[in-house]
């Protein structure tokens, strides 16, 4: 399973139900990115996508605890196990945890890879993305030329999550 996010220095993803800066190659890179596959994200992120409503051509998975919470073009689980258990009918690589923070903590566990746009500057954010860096089982795999867009300098990162080495797997 994948996560896919943009974050800044402080892995802040967004302030006030927005993303903190919209940067064009980042958006044509989500969406070849995710085109044709499972995205994965809460309520609240899909209440920020353009009219509220699952992104075209991807099939969108929404995670609510509201129990009232109804989707046209979306199927909606209110607990992880409900949802963990329908992503088994999927191939894993072809699934996408979209956010908001509380979806990608709860989904962190569950993934192998994640895609990083690492915007250089810092912004006033109210939510984020589990700082990969500072977590031991998740690596840096890939890394892009530095980038800009007007002032701002980012970069396209993989992280992938270790595998048990051999000497610790084989007990």
């Amino acid at each position: 399973m994948n996560l896919i996010a943009a974050v800044d220095e402080n892995w802040g993803i967004g302030y006030r139900n927005r993303l903190l800066v919209q940067i064009p190659s980042d958006q044509k890179f989500f969406q070849e990115e995710t085109m044709g596959k499972i995205l994965v994200m809460g309520r609240k992120t899909l209440e920020s996508l353009p009219g509220g409503k699952p992104l075209p051509g991807r099939t969108t998975f929404v995670l609510s605890k509201n129990q009232n919470l109804k989707v046209k073009g979306a199927w909606v689980f209110h607990n992880v196990e409900a949802l963990l258990e329908e992503l088994k009918k999927y191939p894993s690589q072809d699934i996408y945890v979209t956010g908001g923070e509380s979806v990608y903590r709860q989904m962190l566990p569950y993934c192998e890879v994640a895609h990083i746009t690492k915007i250089y500057r810092k912004y006033q954010a109210d939510t984020y993305f589990p700082n990969l860096d500072a977590r031991e089982e998740w690596v840096l795999t890939a890394d892009s030329e530095e980038r800009t867009y007007f002032d701002l300098e980012y970069r396209f990162l993989r992280y992938e999550k270790r595998r048990l080495s051999e000497t610790e797997g084989s007990r």
